[in-house]
């Protein structure tokens, strides 16, 4: 099978072809797994991370890649509520132990043993993968491959993150970042939350525009004034200076939901500029995303369907994975970057 592979960590700018195009065999599905043909792979920013070594993958070589959908080829003996033939995507919760308190709870994303789709194993961006059973899921008919693969990572932690920001008629939220991610929360609370004034922060002009064109009611520079106090803020991006920014803008008592998997070092300086009295006093607060649940999931797709969201999405084919990912590291986004395999 064709695949691109991850052999050696490195900045983009240092070596922006990180991933080496190989031909691999086909993987063999275990007793409960499945084996996919993969359509379509979404591209994240959590490759970025992988590849310039911010988390680190704990193998190499490795096929990155966790926003997948594909049709199951084979199915383990396990296996018995899924058919050869039937579209499943794939996200990133890939395992995680079954047996402890959180997983129990339903809360596998703070599973010690957590591993993710295209990190602790092989992901999308190959012509085959095999995937636990249990975490994969049905996609509904109303969408192609290609708009089905975002909604898998940047649709479905979106989603928690406006669960965590306890959406509610009449409040004022605001999105900083407006990527992939940020793009479908617009969508949802435009839908689901008809009275809820969307503000935007996005130091792309573009990126404003175009949140404005999905209703926003403010768009302005990362670092801006929001025109009013907002009650939530969800924050995209990768760096601290918006966390900082952010929290001026919060009214008292708002929550500042951080959905990254990380931050980057190169402007930790920006936390020397955190005031008690101004950030953080009179309540507010700050909330982590970390990973995703199933039930994210599911509930994700059912939203989505039921509102036949159609994610913004470009197109590249699989050999062009190296492309997607400098594009994406260097701020060339509307929408969502989706890997096509023919």
């Amino acid at each position: 099978m064709r695949a691109m592979v991850l052999k050696k960590l490195a900045p983009l700018h240092e070596n922006p072809h990180p991933l080496e195009k190989m031909d691999l065999p086909v993987p063999v599905p275990g007793g409960g797994d499945l084996l996919l043909k993969i359509a379509a792979c979404g591209v994240c920013h959590t490759e970025l991370d992988e590849i310039e070594g911010r988390t680190p993958p704990p193998r190499l070589p490795l096929i990155p890649g966790h926003q997948v959908v594909g049709t199951i080829e084979q199915a383990g003996r396990l296996v018995s509520h899924y058919r050869t033939g039937e579209r499943v995507g794939v996200a990133w919760i890939y395992a995680s132990c079954g047996d402890c308190d959180y997983c129990k709870a339903g809360l596998e994303n703070l599973c010690s043993r957590f591993k993710a789709t295209g990190r602790d194993a092989d992901g999308g961006y190959a012509e085959y993968m095999v995937v636990p059973a249990r975490s994969a899921y049905r996609i509904p008919d109303c969408f192609t491959d290609s708009q089905a693969a975002p909604l898998l990572c940047a649709g479905a932690i979106g989603y928690r993150s406006l669960q965590l920001s306890k959406p509610a008629g009449g409040m004022r939220l605001g999105l900083t970042g407006f990527g992939a991610s940020g793009h479908l929360v617009l969508k949802m609370i435009r839908y689901r939350f008809p009275d809820i004034e969307a503000y935007v922060f996005a130091r792309n002009p573009r990126e404003r525009d175009f949140a404005r064109e999905l209703g926003a009611v403010w768009a302005g520079d990362t670092s801006a004034a929001s025109p009013r106090k907002l009650n939530a803020i969800i924050d995209t991006t990768p760096v601290w200076r918006p966390v900082v920014e952010a929290l001026k803008n919060l009214a008292p008592g708002g929550r500042l939901v951080i959905n990254a998997i990380r931050k980057e070092d190169g402007d930790k300086d920006h936390l020397l500029q955190l005031d008690y009295p101004e950030h953080l006093w009179m309540e507010k607060e700050i909330k982590s995303v970390a990973n995703i649940c199933r039930r994210d999931v599911i509930d994700f797709l059912e939203w989505a369907a039921d509102m036949q969201m159609k994610p913004a999405v470009e197109e590249f084919p699989l050999e062009e994975a190296n492309r997607a990912l400098y594009e994406l590291k260097t701020g060339k986004i509307r929408g969502a970057k989706v890997l096509v395999i023919r």
